[in-house]
């Protein structure tokens, strides 16, 4: 939750220059609801970023004030939306059986859901974490016809990370992936190796080149690091 709609802007203008040399990965830009238009409408057909959005209801319309649904999203050019985040499970007490209405709602409007994933420190400590990432990972796509999970992404964000400055160390993040993909290529073989699998918590331009030389990391899913354009762009340019 940062940044008005004119701040959005003005960040897409210096990301934009920040971006010194051609990138070659695929780069998502996810801003508030209110600044989603506010950057579509400034986006230039060779830009190397697409737009997505931080949550969705899973409902189309309706009495649900306060709710922005996939069609909405679509609307105003979104291609992708983040579901399950653990701050949303944390703090608003999103379940998984509502994560999953969520993600069943994001494939039914044509929008590419990044599915969050992640243990906090009390079932890491407990010694949880794989019990709790595959009960997420099962739930959130339950009934979910395998042929709409192409478009799939998981973001593995071990919630003691996110924001604190502890990121996960590298051997820890390719276990986790590798089990998550162990699970995929059970449940649904056909998508196993062809989702991204990306990280998420207290990624930085100074652990960005040891979390891309892994194999088993697809990605990144940036949270505080990405407030600052030029920051995001070093983090976008070390991916390349």
């Amino acid at each position: 939750m940062h940044k008005t709609t004119a701040e959005a802007v003005e960040f897409v203008h210096r990301f934009r220059q920040a971006l010194t040399h051609d990138v070659s990965v695929e780069i998502l830009l996810i801003p508030p609801f209110t600044a989603l238009y506010g950057i579509q409408q400034m986006l230039h057909a060779d830009d190397p970023f697409k737009l997505g959005a931080q949550d969705l209801s899973w409902n189309d319309e309706g009495a649900y004030t306060g709710e922005v649904s996939g069609r909405m999203l679509k609307d105003v050019g979104c291609q992708w939306v983040i579901v399950g985040h653990s701050e949303r499970r944390r703090l608003l007490g999103e379940t998984d059986a509502l994560v999953n209405n969520k993600l069943k709602s994001a494939l039914q409007h044509d929008l590419a859901p990044i599915l969050c994933v992640g243990e906090t420190l009390e079932e890491r400590q407990a010694g949880h974490t794989q019990d709790v990432v595959k009960d997420q990972l099962l739930r959130a796509l339950r009934d979910v016809p395998p042929e709409q999970m192409t478009g799939l992404a998981i973001a593995y964000e071990p919630v003691w990370a996110i924001g604190t400055g502890y990121a996960a160390t590298v051997r820890h993040i390719e276990e986790m992936h590798a089990f998550l993909r162990s699970i995929l290529n059970v449940e649904w073989p056909h998508i196993g190796q062809r989702t991204r699998i990306v990280y998420g918590g207290s990624v930085s331009p100074e652990n960005a080149p040891e979390l891309f030389g892994s194999d088993e990391i697809d990605g990144a899913l940036v949270g505080k690091a990405c407030l600052d354009p030029e920051g995001f762009a070093k983090i976008c340019q070390l991916a390349s």
